[in-house]
């Protein structure tokens, strides 16, 4: 059986799936299609910290499926603007997996991963899957990509 390594950038699919379609995505079923006669070695869930209830439910409904959820603390700059940003630390932890999974699941549409993601494919021969929302994922992402997945219809809630 396969093993697969699993990375999610929480804070990038839930915005794109709801300026796309104004829906939520579906973790529960992006789990059984990313783990389908595969085994998950590696499950991450990279979030942003706010400390509120909400937040924490949905945190612990990760857990619940799966996932290690790993925070960053919510920034608010004195300008207004937030920072809350996993890009290097997903890329940290992708890189340490490489002698763990046969395949590398990454859940986000942030062209900042294409790098990434082709050193893995081409490089070290790693199947790479990306789920993003189509219209709001980087074309050089998608096309980095082993298998790009877009993130529509049953993927999404409501």
């Amino acid at each position: 059986m396969q093993k697969v390594a699993i990375f999610v950038d929480v804070q990038n699919v839930y915005y794109t799936t709801r300026q796309a379609y104004q829906k939520h995505f579906d973790y529960n079923q992006f789990w059984q299609r990313a783990t389908l006669n595969r085994t998950p070695v590696v499950a991450n869930a990279y979030a942003i910290h706010r400390n509120d209830a909400k937040q924490r439910s949905f945190q612990n409904i990760l857990r619940g499926i799966g996932f290690t959820v790993k925070l960053k603390p919510y920034i608010q700059r004195a300008d207004g603007s937030a920072k809350g940003d996993w890009d290097v630390g997903i890329t940290i932890d992708m890189m340490d997996a490489i002698n763990q999974a046969d395949v590398f699941v990454l859940v986000s549409g942030d062209g900042d991963f294409d790098l990434l993601v082709n050193k893995l494919a081409k490089e070290k021969g790693k199947v790479v899957e990306v789920y993003g929302v189509p219209q709001l994922t980087a074309d050089s992402l998608s096309m980095s990509a082993s298998v790009f997945h877009p993130i529509s219809g049953d993927l999404l809630l409501g």
